[in-house]
């Protein structure tokens, strides 16, 4: 790939490949935009077999989180790392620390943060070299878990897309099918339980559908099973690129709400939904619970504060199918559109103008 041409085309600020020769460090930041503020977003940890295919998952990855930082309505901008390397096996403090001297040395453009690969434990040694980290222990004043807050979020963005569905967000009898039973899954389905909803679930892991079953009285089915049930709302929250072409003509659900990142296979898949008349809850606005819950933290963590927030997903669900209905488009466009209007608008309110060959911001 060309990536300079890549870079151009999608308006990326900044791409950073790291090296640490004493611990093996290879790593790449990716910084999209920082329009709203430092780029935000996690370090994953993938034994990627090219380093182009690292480079093209750092570039998605990044991108991706401007878009689902702005929609939230967060004051920061997007980025990514991803550090290459098999999370088994290449783990190691000197590797985190290299790590977090690069960072370090990007003066607070990126901030990081545990994603796919890495743990609360990596974080914390990644903060022995930088500030410019979340995530990390509570004991240095963090969130701790996240899954938890992001079900919570999630939680709220179904009921907005119910409402906008079924006339009304109230969950209790409704069936909700949900496809992954992990840790934010559960946590979902302990608040459907709470509010009278009824459970179908699936896992390739029997031990997720078993405490589903057991705790929350939810009706356990096949992998394959799932995507044809009878049920009011289905909740992908396990792989992505379920949304497809042998998916879509088996669901039943009117409405699409889950946890899990990429559900649409191809955009084209978000139009023949749209088409079809279900209600899709885009993924990066109904699953920023957890990053609304890290980003508290750059202001001195106050879990009260962030759950406020995460209650406002609601709202974005909602403002996200005013924007399709009034520009005529599917709900994953919508999105787009959504954070694009917002990092427009702030950068217009900068009033960056050029006076005697110089650029001067006003704030």
């Amino acid at each position: 790939m060309n990536i300079f041409d890549y870079m151009q085309k999608y308006d990326y600020e900044q791409l950073v490949f790291c090296q640490d020769e004493n611990s093996g460090l290879k790593a790449i930041i990716c910084i999209h935009d920082t329009t709203l503020g430092p780029a935000l977003g996690g370090t994953r940890m993938w034994p990627y077999k090219t380093e182009e295919e690292a480079i093209i998952d750092v570039l998605r990855l990044g991108r991706g989180m401007t878009y689902k930082n702005a929609a939230a309505g967060l004051n920061i901008g997007g980025g990514k790392a991803v550090i290459i390397g098999d999370p088994r096996q290449h783990k190691s403090e000197e590797l985190f620390r290299a790590f977090g001297r690069y960072i370090q040395g990007l003066n607070g453009r990126y901030i990081t943060a545990e994603d796919v690969g890495t743990t609360v434990a990596d974080m914390d040694m990644i903060h022995l070299e930088t500030d410019y980290v979340t995530g990390v222990s509570p004991a240095f004043g963090s969130s701790g878990n996240p899954s938890p807050v992001t079900a919570y979020g999630v939680y709220r963005g179904m009921k907005a897309a119910a409402k906008l569905a079924y006339g009304t967000d109230d969950l209790s009898g409704r069936v909700v099918a949900v496809q992954g039973v992990g840790n934010v899954a559960y946590n979902l389905c302990r608040h459907l339980h709470e509010e009278g909803a009824h459970l179908i679930v699936t896992d390739i892991n029997e031990e997720n559908v078993n405490r589903a079953v057991n705790d929350f009285g939810a009706k356990a089915v096949g992998v394959n099973e799932i995507f044809g049930v009878e049920c009011d709302i289905f909740s992908p929250c396990a792989l992505g690129a379920i949304i497809n072409d042998d998916t879509i003509p088996l669901l039943k659900a009117k409405v699409i709400a889950g946890a899990a990142n990429n559900q649409l296979k191809e955009e084209r898949h978000g139009d023949q939904i749209h088409e079809m008349g279900l209600f899709y809850a885009p993924d990066y606005v109904i699953n920023a619970g957890g990053v609304i819950n890290v980003a508290d933290e750059l202001q001195g963590y106050n879990r009260e504060r962030a759950l406020k927030k995460v209650e406002t997903i609601y709202d974005n669900i909602l403002k996200v199918f005013e924007i399709a209905e009034r520009d005529g488009m599917a709900s994953y466009q919508a999105a787009d559109r959504m954070a694009e209007e917002r990092i427009a608008s702030v950068a217009k309110s900068r009033n960056t103008f050029l006076q005697n060959g110089k650029t001067v911001y006003h704030r």
